[in-house]
């Protein structure tokens, strides 16, 4: 038997458009194989352009929210708008009225997931938002309903495609930073305004919902520890090369003993390591669980038709459902204490710090490395008249020791400058 499902879209932009047409031109083949008729009842948008460039009946457009509120035949709300408001009142709103909603905004769920959920119980509807992380790809279905056997020991993953579009131009072509983000622009990869992206906001966002959904307790948003690509640079990227890694920005979440470890920022990864081969704007999430070991997902994180994908997905989950699952954790607004957290993280460091060419320079340093606890796995020093750079990567250790270390190293009078410190993750 075929149930029939009235859905209203809140925007027609790029995501919002890309999941209409896939509604409209996969309605056939989604009644026949999951038993839904979806039913687009509603749309929500002002650009009268974009209603006729996408082939819109006008009669089911409008701009007021309360012919989404009032239509009872509407069941589930998917929301394209973006950013914090309106959408946040309109979708609290589509809850309170027993309306499920399908969202892909990572900004408004990662910092008002709580109140969401809130609305979500009262109104007896329910939540989806698939397509908030890593776009197409199936990593929040994947967490929740297929690794229930799992503790779920840490994630890996690039989870921004501008990003790593900008780091792999970097890196194949030898661009500097600011020719890669201008390529990134003119390919509408990165914004105008690419702060969000490139200074890892984005990521953030994305692994702020992850590490919650993985470790089955609240993460919030101000917890994740975040650096951004903008400092990268192209010594950076060679000398790696040299060394055998690939710079990629990973969002990296663990469970330690206990506590939560969640940072986003530049790190170097082996040549080898399964996240070195993903480049462009694509994605990829490397999960451990303590029964299945190591799952990667891989593929585009943006888009119209991949992100548009994600959220079909979602409204015929919500559409075919009568009681919909909400979060398996006290998901509430309510301080979480900082001992919940590791803040000195254990890692290996690269360093690379200008020096005067000078005799006992390097044993100088090395001795303030050693006096701090920090091992040197590898040395790279390069030939020069003057002044010349000298790189190292550490052996694990804590943060606070390479800190401290580098503190005492910056005084140093045969040092020039400590240029820059990326994290090694194995």
């Amino acid at each position: 038997m075929t149930k029939t499902v009235g859905v209203a879209l809140l925007g027609l932009g790029t995501v919002g458009g890309g999941t209409y047409r896939i509604l409209r031109d996969k309605h056939e083949m989604i009644k026949r194989t999951q038993g839904i008729d979806i039913q687009v009842e509603c749309i929500i948008e002002r650009n009268e352009a974009r209603i006729k460039e996408m082939g819109v009946d006008p009669a089911i457009v409008s701009t007021d929210i309360n012919d989404v509120l009032n239509n009872d035949n509407i069941k589930v709300v998917a929301e394209f708008f973006g950013g914090i408001e309106p959408a946040k009142t309109f979708l609290i709103k589509c809850l309170l009225a027993g309306k499920s909603i399908v969202t892909a905004n990572k900004e408004l769920f990662s910092k008002y997931w709580h109140e969401l959920e809130a609305a979500a119980k009262k109104g007896k509807a329910g939540l989806y938002f698939e397509a908030s992380c890593v776009g197409g790809v199936p990593i929040i279905r994947t967490l929740t309903d297929s690794m229930q056997g799992n503790n779920i020991k840490s994630i890996k993953g690039i989870i921004n495609g501008t990003t790593n579009y900008i780091l792999t131009k970097m890196t194949d072509s030898g661009m500097s930073y600011a020719e890669a983000l201008a390529q990134a622009q003119s390919l509408g990869y990165a914004e105008a305004n690419p702060t969000a992206d490139v200074e890892g906001y984005d990521a953030s966002y994305k692994i702020s919902i992850l590490s919650s959904l993985a470790f089955r307790r609240k993460v919030p948003l101000d917890r994740v520890y975040r650096e951004g690509i903008s400092n990268v640079s192209p010594a950076d990227i060679a000398f790696g090369k040299e060394m055998g890694f690939v710079v990629k920005l990973l969002a990296i979440a663990k469970d330690v003993d206990g506590k939560t470890e969640v940072r986003v920022h530049p790190a170097f990864v082996p040549k080898a390591h399964p996240l070195a081969t993903v480049s462009d704007s694509f994605n990829a999430v490397l999960i451990e669980g303590d029964a299945v070991g190591d799952i990667m997902l891989y593929g585009r994180g943006a888009g119209d038709l991949p992100t548009g994908s994600a959220i079909v997905s979602d409204i015929v989950v919500a559409a075919s459902r009568d009681k919909h699952k909400l979060s398996c954790f006290k998901n509430d607004n309510r301080h979480i204490p900082a001992s919940s957290f590791v803040t000195d993280f254990v890692s290996e460091y690269y360093v690379r710090i200008l020096v005067k060419d000078e005799a006992g320079v390097l044993a100088d340093i090395t001795e303030k490395f050693s006096r701090y606890g920090v091992s040197i796995n590898t040395l790279m020093q390069k030939e020069g008249e003057g002044i010349v750079p000298v790189v190292f990567i550490t052996h694990k250790t804590q943060e606070s020791n390479v800190n401290k270390a580098l503190g005492k190293i910056a005084l140093l009078p045969g040092v020039i400058k400590i240029e820059s410190v990326i994290r090694v993750e194995r």
